[in-house]
């Protein structure tokens, strides 16, 4: 597979292309989200990397496509995809389940072997691994599922009212919550690539104390980031974000 067709791949979108960049940044979304999500971040980033952004089976144009129930197969899957793609610099980013896919992703790359590959992950608005939770919304009827998407505040509550667009997301949506909490990481594989967590200050589904140990899942660098907001708080602090990212994005470069 080439680089031409890697990017060319159903798995890929890219929002902003940037070619020449000599860093890529890899984003990975939420459970039930699309790479649309990460526009906003691509588009304030895209001076400093070629962004590429995951879309999962099940959504948007793959939404004939079958979902995939566990992070360690879509891991499996967007790591054959990326492994064309270390001839530069890869830096990982990942909101929620999109954290836990994006840590899976950067193990099987260190374990392939290559330099600086991936060069950094930046995990948000997710626990770290270590730090697991009986959760079980995914077992939940279609309302007790909207209950979730009120609590976490992401999703328009006119949309939540209209049953069309609920049909339409529900079946992405209980699958990526089975696949996240279902999730459970093998002990003692670390990474080494430097990490950073983010999180918001009054998010339901990751406190502070639990972002902080997403330290325990690297021996490289960690910093721990904290940003005013709740599960979703990239939508307020898209600048902040892209400035936290765009430092080690112009080291690299």
């Amino acid at each position: 597979m080439t680089e031409t067709t890697t990017l060319d791949s159903p798995w890929i979108r890219r929002f902003h292309p940037a070619p020449d960049r000599p860093v890529r940044l890899v984003c990975f979304p939420h459970a039930g989200g699309s790479a649309t999500y990460y526009y906003g971040l691509s588009r304030a980033l895209s001076a400093h990397a070629d962004v590429l952004t995951v879309q999962y089976p099940g959504r948007q144009d793959r939404r004939s496509e079958p979902c995939i129930d566990n992070i360690p197969e879509v891991a499996d899957r967007v790591f054959e995809v990326l492994r064309p793609l270390t001839d530069r610099p890869l830096v990982l980013f990942g909101h929620s389940m999109g954290a836990v896919t994006a840590y899976e992703v950067a193990l099987r790359l260190e374990e392939a072997g290559g330099p600086g590959v991936p060069a950094h992950l930046f995990a948000s608005g997710r626990r770290a691994p270590v730090r697991d939770r009986a959760e079980t919304v995914h077992l939940r009827d279609d309302a007790g599922i909207v209950e979730e998407l009120q609590l976490l505040s992401g999703t328009d509550e006119t949309l939540l009212d209209d049953p069309e667009f609920l049909a339409m997301i529900m079946p992405a949506l209980r699958n990526d919550y089975r696949a996240a909490e279902t999730y459970r990481h093998v002990p003692d594989r670390l990474l080494r690539c430097p990490v950073t967590a983010l999180v918001g200050d009054d998010d339901p589904k990751a406190t502070v104390d639990e972002a902080r140990a997403w330290g325990e899942h690297t021996t490289g660098e960690f910093q721990l980031r904290i940003f005013p907001g709740g599960h979703f708080y990239i939508g307020d602090s898209t600048d902040e974000v892209a400035r936290e990212v765009a430092a080690p994005l112009t080291r690299l470069g």
